[in-house]
């Protein structure tokens, strides 16, 4: 039995891991450092991607200085493009992009939706071509209601339409044509709103009482990070949904799991259930058991409606990354709020087995909540009907009881609450799992107070950083923390020099060759701020990481205001596709824009002095034509 509660927040299980031996200087800090143990040495070596010489290094790239310049630079030897900004029509002869923000709700439902998230490229085959020509898919996260609409608001039912175009996923057919790439008009191309409609599968089915509004379920909304099947479909995350609902009447009251689930009657300041009574929690009160799930989109079947696959769980998806172990389907990813928990759902039988049967890996498994312990084991708890606390007799009624209540579940069994658990990867060929840990409440102008004060070995977490994991045999897995955010000028703990200091590592990817992409997500509250400790951070950026060595160097800084979420390539590595998302959103540091200013912050990518900052896509590639990344 662990020195703590088991379900104690993460910081406090690594204080108690520090204490018991002093931390040494110089080195990556892991949790190894901390509790005195040495991982296993088959562990060690299956989080190398493989064999590779000595003399060609991993890294093979000079790292870019942070920056706070409006603009996204790359090392030298590189080139950019912009490709799908927010705006541009699916198809030849829709409607075009409008500067000025005059554009309709049926306009925008026509086009590239906003807030560009996570996104993936799906090659149309497995030789050459497959590198050149695929379908591009994108998740748009949210909507800036001052981007999104010219200086004179529209009705608010037309501005909460077009809100709700400008959100969910955009599905493009794309080529590369000479020295760049282009989206091609193809019937594939198509968006997922947040009034397209869906079905539901798993535990909770479409008709399901915890579902019954009086309408059919629509729409997908808070689409954040991704994850790729083995079959060839995408899952897209569904995050941050409880802003959306809120009510006006003054008799409701939050339920326990609404509460759980961060309803408000204010809904965080969005006026939708003004605009739409979908969205009033007392009107409509089970529509948000409609939100907060995984989606699944087969890019390759337009006319497929997409199927939210309840048995993975409701709450914060904050990534979905998929492997498989033992050929059944393996999904990973967290929770993203202060305490959240990372879950884990394995499928009850091979994935080809299952689909064989017209069943998906999806909807028949178990899903599991993590339990991390201080002298680094850990372990996967079941979160099944009938097991441990979660019985009739305490009030579960049945396994859709549990994945609708996905949280409380987990408080039930007791899984150790983490500072902001977002996306997750798994090292190529069978290596180490690795888990972003955002950042905590930092207190003050530099973030707020959440559930609980959780996550790292920092008495606040401002800066976050990255768990690794290697899974053992059953339910156990083994732990330390592969790297810590952050600028050494403010915490003597952080092994980081200016190549690849960082904040709130959000995004992880690995490419074929195994190098570990990072893509950070400070907030509008801390970024570029000395009395948060991150005027030498910069800009938000993209990183890469040896998970040999545990160098990290900068590969990429974005434009004011702008987080880098998505990143992928084509299967030969030598085009990588990476999501800006929210140029120009206020930030503290640089200011607000306003209805006459739009682009006070920021006027990337398309300069236009009267126009306004867009999210987009961008293709970065070599000018001699190799391996994105390498040497």
């Amino acid at each position: 039995m662990s020195e703590l509660d088991s379900s104690a927040p993460f910081r406090k299980l690594m204080a108690t891991a520090a204490s018991r031996r002093r931390v040494m200087a110089g080195g990556t800090v892991t949790l190894a450092t901390f509790l005195g143990f040495s991982a296993p040495a088959t562990a060690t070596a299956a989080a190398v991607p493989g064999p590779r010489r000595a003399e060609r290094a991993l890294l093979g790239f000079a790292a870019v200085p942070a920056s706070d310049a409006d603009a996204v630079t790359v090392p030298a030897g590189y080139a950019t493009q912009v490709l799908a900004p927010w705006g541009q029509p699916l198809r030849a002869g829709g409607p075009g992009w409008r500067p000025d923000g005059s554009g309709s709700a049926a306009d925008q439902a026509r086009q590239i939706g906003s807030h560009h998230g996570g996104l993936h490229f799906f090659p149309y085959d497995d030789g050459a071509r497959g590198n050149r020509h695929g379908t591009l898919v994108v998740n748009h996260e949210a909507a800036d209601a001052g981007l999104l609409h010219p200086s004179v608001r529209p009705p608010v039912r037309e501005a909460h339409a077009k809100s709700l175009a400008a959100q969910g996923v955009s599905v493009v057919e794309v080529r590369e044509s000479g020295d760049s790439w282009r989206i091609v008009d193809s019937p594939r191309n198509r968006r997922v709103t947040g009034t397209t409609p869906v079905v539901f599968s798993g535990p909770v089915g479409t008709s399901h009482p915890a579902l019954r509004t009086g309408s059919a379920p629509r729409g997908t909304l808070g689409n954040s990070a991704h994850g790729v099947t083995p079959w060839g479909t995408y899952l897209s995350c569904e995050e941050n949904v409880a802003g959306h609902f809120g009510t006006a009447d003054r008799n409701w009251r939050p339920t326990r799991t609404q509460e759980r689930y961060g309803l408000s009657a204010s809904g965080h300041g969005h006026p939708r259930h003004s605009a739409d009574p979908r969205f009033d929690l007392a009107a409509t009160p089970n529509e948000p058991h409609r939100f907060g799930w995984i989606v699944e989109i087969d890019p390759h079947s337009p006319a497929a409606p997409p199927v939210k696959r309840t048995a993975l769980g409701r709450f914060q998806h904050a990534g979905a990354y998929v492997g498989e172990s033992g050929g059944r389907a393996v999904v990973i990813g967290g929770d993203d709020e202060n305490g959240g928990y990372l879950y884990r759902f394995v499928s009850a039988d091979t994935w080809r087995a299952l689909r064989a049967r017209g069943l998906s890996p999806l909807d028949f498994g178990t899903l599991y909540a993590a339990r991390f312990e201080a002298d680094g084991s850990g372990r996967w708890l079941p979160l099944t009907h009938g097991t441990g606390p979660l019985t009739a007799a305490h009030g579960w009624r049945d396994q859709a009881d549990v994945v609708l209540r996905a949280r409380e579940a987990a408080d039930a069994l007791g899984a150790t609450p983490l500072d902001r658990p977002r996306q997750t990867a798994a090292a190529p060929a069978g290596g180490a799992f690795y888990c972003a840990l955002a950042d905590g409440p930092g207190g003050g102008s530099c973030g707020g107070a959440g559930r609980a004060r959780t996550a790292g070995p920092r008495a606040t977490n401002p800066y976050g950083h990255i768990v690794r994991w290697h899974e053992e045999a059953g339910d156990a897995f083994r732990w330390d923390v592969f790297a810590l955010a952050g600028d050494p000028a403010h915490d003597a703990g952080v092994d980081l020099d200016g190549t690849g200091m960082s904040g709130s590592p959000k995004g992880l990817w690995f490419d074929p060759d195994g190098r570990l992409w990072i893509s950070t997500g400070t907030s509008k509250r801390a970024q570029n701020k000395a009395e948060c400790g991150h005027e030498r951070l910069g800009n938000n950026a993209l990183l890469v990481a040896d998970p040999a060595t545990g160098e990290i160097r900068r590969f990429l800084t974005g434009p004011r205001g702008a987080e880098i979420t998505g990143v992928g390539s084509t299967p030969d590595g030598r085009t990588l596709f990476i999501a800006v998302q929210h140029p120009g959103e206020r930030t503290d540091a640089w200011g607000a824009p306003s209805p006459d200013r739009p682009n006070a912050v920021s006027d990337w990518p398309d300069r236009d002095p009267s126009g306004r900052p867009r999210s987009a896509t961008v293709v970065v590639r070599r000018a001699d034509g190799g391996r994105v990344g390498g040497a």
